[in-house]
């Protein structure tokens, strides 16, 4: 353990003596936290309504009282027909106009007879139609919605509002940014998360194996095992040190991110459970993208060539992040959360949508530690391997 030790303790020496490699460290956490600000500000730009536009609806059969209602808020009423009404909605879903709505004919006569103790029917229903990814048409259905909500609590509820109504939202899917954010934000996290890690293993071992300081050591009375053991402990450690960086990197800047767009995105909060689940995930991505790339460094001579070779690492990784960016949510299905990598970007697609299990991130974690666990074991054999050692 003595000697374990001390290899520790020469990888730490050389790392934090090392401006660039700590650069390499916390680069990825700032490079994080800057591109989810900028993101944040551009939602915000994306999501928040003209300072000059006019409110206008498009109405159908709406009462004089209602009317005046929306007047008197600043909302302009247009008064059309209902064979209007398709060519209204087709205006709505390309941002043309702001908000159609459709009562139904003698509605106040409709509501004074209702009762809601003894109706068998439903209630007068008024249909709303808008465009969740047009910022004027979300921000004036906000405002007509308070109306005749109030409205409607005046009347101790005599009608209903977008009663049933799933295709009140005339936005497209193409528009919908809110499932892209959630699906992009993993593939980023996992690059940075890559970037950093490169950083550490290479020049730990190809580096050593190329100064010659390597095979010194492998000289040595300093059991190979135990060499072995100290560098993956060392980097164990420093690649925990460089996920908790960007764990906390990434806390702090989904509130700058989300703080523009509740009204428009899946995931406007997030809990101490959440934050606390995905810094678990980020922490044992890192010790299986470190421990990968260790193997491949452990084959290298030269830092250049290892990280030449790490190159289709790199795409693998880029390729399995680009993957959420195809799926609707995170996967349910348990298999799914035992494959390296795949699992890490699943896990973040959940939470940051929160639409995740707990047992399938734990199972994530739990499997990619014994990936690391079995990548050390690799490793550790090729420590005691003459031609990997020794080649130069």
């Amino acid at each position: 353990m003595k000697n374990i030790i001390t290899v520790m303790k020469k990888e730490f020496a050389r790392f934090f003596g090392d401006r660039r490699m700590l650069l390499m460290i916390v680069l990825p956490a700032i490079l994080i936290y800057v591109i989810y600000s900028f993101m944040g500000t551009a939602i915000s730009n994306m999501f928040s309504p003209d300072e000059d536009y006019a409110p206008w609806v498009d109405a159908v059969n709406m009462p004089d009282t209602i009317t005046q209602l929306m007047q008197f808020a600043g909302i302009n009423v247009r008064h059309i027909e209902e064979h209007e009404v398709e060519g209204v909605k087709e205006k709505i879903s390309l941002k043309e106009t702001e908000l159609c709505i459709i009562f139904p004919p003698g509605f106040y006569e409709d509501v004074a007879a209702y009762d809601a103790q003894t109706a068998s029917g439903p209630a007068p229903n008024i249909e709303i139609y808008f465009n969740s990814t047009d910022p004027n048409s979300s921000d004036v259905y906000r405002r007509v919605y308070a109306i005749l909500d109030a409205y409607e609590a005046s009347l101790a509820n005599k009608f209903d509002i977008n009663r049933s109504n799933e295709n009140a939202d005339m936005a497209t899917a193409e528009d919908t940014s809110a499932s892209f954010i959630s699906s992009m934000m993993p593939m980023l996290l996992l690059v940075f998360l890559y970037s950093g890690c490169m950083g550490l293993a290479p020049e730990s071992i190809a580096g050593e194996k190329e100064r010659g300081t390597l095979a010194t050591l492998l000289v040595t009375p300093l059991g190979r095992s135990e060499l072995a053991t100290g560098k993956i402990l060392s980097l164990a450690v420093l690649s925990f040190l460089s996920g908790a960086i960007t764990a906390i990197a990434t806390i702090l800047s989904l509130p700058k991110l989300m703080s523009h767009a509740e009204d428009v995105l899946v995931t406007n909060i997030y809990s101490i459970a959440d934050y606390a689940l995905l810094a678990i995930v980020i922490l044992a991505t890192i010790l299986l993208l470190v421990t990968l790339i260790s193997i491949i460094s452990a084959f290298a001579k030269t830092v250049k060539e290892a990280n030449t070779a790490v190159m289709p690492l790199m795409i693998i990784v880029m390729l399995v992040g680009v993957t959420g960016l195809f799926s609707s949510g995170a996967q349910t299905k348990l298999a799914y959360y035992l494959v390296p990598l795949y699992n890490s970007v699943q896990c973040m697609s959940g939470i940051f949508s929160r639409e995740y299990t707990t047992v399938n991130i734990v199972l994530a974690s739990v499997s990619n530690l014994v990936y690391a666990i079995a990548g050390g074991f690799i490793l550790t054999k090729m420590f005691n391997s003459e031609k990997v050692m020794f080649s130069r």
